[in-house]
């Protein structure tokens, strides 16, 4: 797997061209926009610190809080923890750990990572970054939404607490009559939602403001690179923990925590032979710790090159599970609490249609043992047990009120956070303090993760670009000012159906298909044990063999039977999305139209296409450079063609070099860094024709 050393004339060439590549010229930077990033001029973190916030700051994000629970909630709870933990094991540590290896050796975004493996991997890397600005697109409308939500917490009470009057006739709003307080702000005041995705509607004006301020904010804390994002990363990484530990305290104190806690916790094994359960929990921890965006590896790339990288996937893994279990436990215990008062509210209800049936003389002996006239006093589950003897001859006007019914209620996604938590802070005394607190945690939970997902994006093409990288500021500013004007799709009427889109399906397969292909790249193209060599000579001690096993096989099994289980769903269920009808004030399942089952297969298909394409062209380049004679692939010209047309960077042939391995002794430095010496940047070397990957 050694490439071997230069031949006399090679060297002679290379001692001639070495002033042309010294890390002091800055003009070297100008020869090409493929030119890299040296290390002397590449920013870096001010403190470990710093680094492990924006880490966990982007891998802990809004699925955290509304994705996790709901799954628990859906999957068996304590039993689904379990399967998650193992999963995250056996697959997420292992992944995670790779990609903080790669981008802390190499010191290179995603671009600059695969291609550095071999050129032929280059697409993977662009494939990251366009999945990313998918992302981006998306979860910024959600911290408008945010914002929007923030902005109306200032008010008492509550402007979801209660329905509006129609000022014509006076009554109240049938939709919010036949709905609730919490659903009809979100869908009529907040998006004034149309029926369908086929109705587009005009454009929500003030949703468009909040999306513009969302992306301002996001501009403003990365005009700088990762001096300015990282010290609002103090603030954005942090709040959210004293958040959720504020929402913990008070809601323990609630009626109905202990129910929501009992229900959280309570294992149900029987759905570990369910295929589905599998696939929600290897999909969560895949999204979970952000694999596949190429921030993860842009974040480590800034790292010094002997930082315990092992011991930060450790931590950070873990950091992302208990957080998950904390936004866990509040949900449930808030849950709790909401379906333990609609369960009371029912049985209030019941026992005053009973009360007016007393007040006409109307006694049966099914009649209640318990006091009618004083709801408070009456258990649900006194209630429950006369219903269950009585329920055929009470009539239809009298219904069963169950507690676990109302916790069998998932409430997914925004539906969680922007519904089912706005209805529960408006029972709270001081609902607006809290209401304020949840939106600014929900706003600093997606700001962190924004900053990381654009920094997927930034990272690689300054790396590869010098033309962007000499202009930082400019190409921040452009870039959000690109997402503001496509954002513009989601701030129409129908805009929450296309964010459901696009987060159902425009980053899932095409990251999953990224996944694969890095695990594949590292420890079969590479080499597990060459990377493991690489990591032993950066970390100064070797990783365990498992991880190599993992690498090589339980990973690549893994992410391929993932990606089958989400194409074979996806084929045979067919997209679907949840729509909301003014009529009848409810939701309902539709089928996407034909126009957009094209958008969701072009998404698809544009985020996969850089793969195959950048492929295709170095098998192109191989061929034409192979194609040449002699006489031409000797000369001066052609010889700094084929050593700069290459992104691969090994070490050169200096006067310690050209030995064979056992002369050499062992390595004084990691195969995956890019430089070589501490004051030449050294030139890439095209890969050999035997050869299908590079190393140093």
């Amino acid at each position: 797997m050694e490439k071997p050393s230069l031949n006399g004339e090679e060297r002679a060439w290379m001692g001639q061209s070495q002033s042309q590549s010294q890390l002091t010229a800055a003009e070297d930077e100008e020869e090409a926009d493929g030119a890299e990033v040296t290390s002397a001029d590449r920013p870096a973190w001010d403190s470990k610190i710093q680094y492990v916030l924006a880490q966990v700051g982007f891998s802990v994000g809004l699925g955290n809080v509304w994705r996790f629970p709901y799954l628990c909630h859906q999957n068996g709870g304590g039993a689904f923890m379990l399967l998650y933990v193992f999963l995250l094991v056996i697959v997420g540590v292992p992944l995670f750990f790779m990609e903080l290896a790669a981008g802390q050796s190499i010191r290179q975004g995603s671009i600059g990572v695969w291609k550095h493996i071999s050129p032929k991997l280059a697409g993977i890397g662009y494939s990251s970054c366009i999945v990313c600005f998918y992302v981006a697109l998306y979860y910024n409308v959600i911290i408008a939404w945010s914002l929007y939500y923030l902005g109306n917490s200032f008010q008492y009470p509550l402007p979801w607490h209660q329905c509006p009057i129609d000022v014509h006739t006076n009554t109240t709003v049938k939709e919010c009559a036949q709905s609730s307080p919490t659903s009809y702000f979100w869908f009529r005041k907040a998006l004034n939602i149309t029926n369908s995705i086929d109705e587009s509607g005009e454009f929500n004006p003030i949703m468009t403001g909040c999306l513009l301020a969302a992306w301002a904010l996001v501009s403003l804390a990365m005009i700088k690179g990762i001096k300015s994002s990282a010290k609002v990363m103090y603030f954005s990484s942090v709040f959210p923990y004293v958040v959720l530990f504020i929402f913990l305290i008070r809601g323990l104190m609630l009626d109905g925590a202990i129910e929501g806690v009992t229900y959280m916790f309570y294992p149900k094994l029987e759905i570990w032979g369910n295929v589905q359960v599998w696939r929600q929990a290897a999909t969560q921890v895949f999204f979970a710790l952000g694999l596949g965006y190429g921030s993860v590896i842009a974040y480590s790339s800034y790292n010094p090159v002997n930082n315990n990288c092992h011991r930060d996937a450790i931590m950070v893994s873990g950091i992302n599970f208990m957080t998950s279990v904390l936004a866990s436990l509040v949900v449930f215990v808030v849950l709790g609490f909401r379906a333990k008062t609609i369960a009371q509210s029912c049985v209030a209800n019941n026992l005053g249609l009973l009360n007016v049936m007393a007040s006409q003389g109307s006694t049966q002996h099914w009649w209640p043992w318990f006091n009618i006239t004083d709801p408070s006093s009456v258990a649900i589950a006194d209630y429950r047990e006369w219903y269950s003897h009585y329920s055929s001859m009470v009539g239809p006007n009298i219904t069963d009120c169950s507690l676990e019914a109302e916790m069998n209620k998932g409430v997914e996604g925004t539906g969680l956070a922007f519904i089912a938590f706005t209805e529960v802070m408006a029972l709270f005394p001081g609902s607006p303090f809290w209401s304020t607190l949840f939106f600014l945690m929900l706003l600093n939970l997606g700001m962190s993760t924004m900053f990381g997902t654009m920094q997927g994006i930034l990272t690689p093409l300054m790396d590869n670009f010098s033309l962007l990288g000499r202009h930082r500021t400019l190409l921040t500013v452009s870039s959000c000012a690109l997402g503001f004007l496509i954002g513009l799709l989601f701030t129409q009427r129908s805009g929450n159906y296309f964010v459901t889109m696009f987060d159902d399906y425009s980053a899932t397969l095409p990251l999953i298909i990224v996944v694969i292909f890095e695990a594949i790249s590292v420890s079969w193209v590479y080499g597990a044990d060459r990377f493991m060599d690489d990591i032993e000579v950066m970390l100064k001690w070797r990783p365990p063999v498992v991880y190599k096993y993992l690498w090589k096989y339980v990973c690549v099994l893994a992410m391929g039977g993932l990606l089958a289980a989400s194409f074979l769903r996806m084929v045979f269920k067919g997209p679907t999305y949840t729509s909301w009808n003014q009529h009848t004030a409810s939701e309902k399942t539709l089928e996407y139209p034909g126009w957009a089952l094209g958008m969701i297969v072009m998404l698809i298909v544009l985020a996969s296409l850089p793969v195959p394409i950048a492929y295709i062209r170095a098998l192109w380049q191989s061929r034409k450079i192979r194609s040449l004679n002699s006489e031409e692939r000797d000369s001066p010209d052609m010889q700094r063609e084929l050593y700069t047309k290459c992104g691969s960077v090994e070490q050169l042939d200096f006067p310690h070099q050209g030995r064979t391995e056992e002369q050499e002794g062992p390595r004084v430095g990691p195969i995956f860094l890019p430089v070589g010496h501490e004051l030449y940047r050294l030139l890439p070397q095209q890969e050999d024709e035997e050869e299908q990957d590079t190393g140093v």
